[in-house]
């Protein structure tokens, strides 16, 4: 009997307690109300839109115009009937590919032997790479003109009689900095020790562990690297005008001095490119982000 009256009181008390509960009024959900956006922000979007695309968009509006000074499109058709320009942009087309394959053939083992083996090393790693940045383009111009002009025969026709085979290294050179960061921040991202040791386990070689498998899942980082490889490479100008290789930044100033328009119009058409490699790099990194399983070729 004690047993059910306790059970009846019990159950009394919750019917009761869930009573009150139910009379009592929800808590309202603060939801935060989406008014107008603040005026300093509209501000700064529209001071950052102006930065950005006032100057695009002036090159723009220059290139259009010919030297009749009517508006058309006859500078970007000098484009591509000037032989010089087209010989020009091909050469540093070969020049930035070939910097961006060497770069992340270097930089990626590289960055995982450190992590791997030797991460003591990974403090004199980054000094090094920087140096690039710490020493400035004209002084390394300067000394390598003064390599050329002194050298060998057998150097000069080995490296210095094309500009594939000159800039090349110095260019690896230079975009050190660079990739080497953009690669080492990916291959923090993952967890590289047992990627690396499930595949060692498996029977796999490190060339084959290093494609197949470390590669794909970094190759956001490996894009990055290249990308700014590539727009180095299109970009630079000060070495290769010192050392007498016309590339096209060198040939778009020597344009520049006869028509404008045609130099400002390949320009805009340069920036474009490296825009659509950056939003090509956007769009991969973002869909990386949304697959987290780990990708094996």
């Amino acid at each position: 009997m004690s047993a059910v009256g306790g059970g009846g009181l019990g159950g009394v008390g919750a019917g009761a307690f869930l009573a009150e509960l139910e009379e009592q009024p929800a808590p309202q959900q603060t939801t935060r109300r989406r008014g107008r956006p603040r005026i300093w922000r509209v501000v700064i979007l529209t001071a950052a839109v102006i930065f950005f695309l006032g100057p695009l968009v002036a090159s723009a509006k220059y290139s259009l115009i010919q030297q009749n000074g009517k508006y058309g499109f006859s500078n970007y058709s000098q484009i591509l009937s000037n032989g010089d320009l087209r010989r020009s942009l091909f050469t540093s087309l070969e020049i930035a590919g070939l910097t961006a394959f060497i770069v992340v053939s270097l930089m990626l083992p590289t960055v995982v032997l450190v992590r791997l083996r030797m991460p003591k090393l990974t403090l004199l790693l980054e000094g090094v790479t920087i140096l690039p940045i710490v020493v400035p383009p004209i002084v390394i111009a300067s000394g390598l003109a003064q390599l050329q002009g002194s050298a060998p025969s057998w150097m000069i026709s080995l490296w210095f009689n094309h500009p594939l085979t000159a800039l090349t290294p110095i260019y690896v050179v230079l975009a050190m900095p660079f990739s080497y960061r953009a690669i080492d921040t990916g291959v923090r991202a993952i967890d590289l020790r047992t990627l690396v040791d499930a595949s060692r386990s498996l029977g796999a070689s490190w060339f084959s562990t290093m494609i197949r498998v470390i590669l794909p899942n970094v190759e956001t980082a490996v894009l990055g690297a290249a990308f700014l490889t590539i727009a180095l490479c299109l970009g630079e100008v000060v070495i290769a005008t010192i050392m007498l290789y016309i590339t096209l930044p060198v040939e778009l100033i020597q344009v520049g001095a006869s028509n404008p328009g045609v130099s400002v119009g390949l320009s805009l058409i340069s920036i474009l490119f490296v825009f659509l490699l950056l939003f090509l790099l956007s769009f991969l990194a973002g869909r990386r982000r949304g697959s987290t399983s780990v990708r094996v070729i």
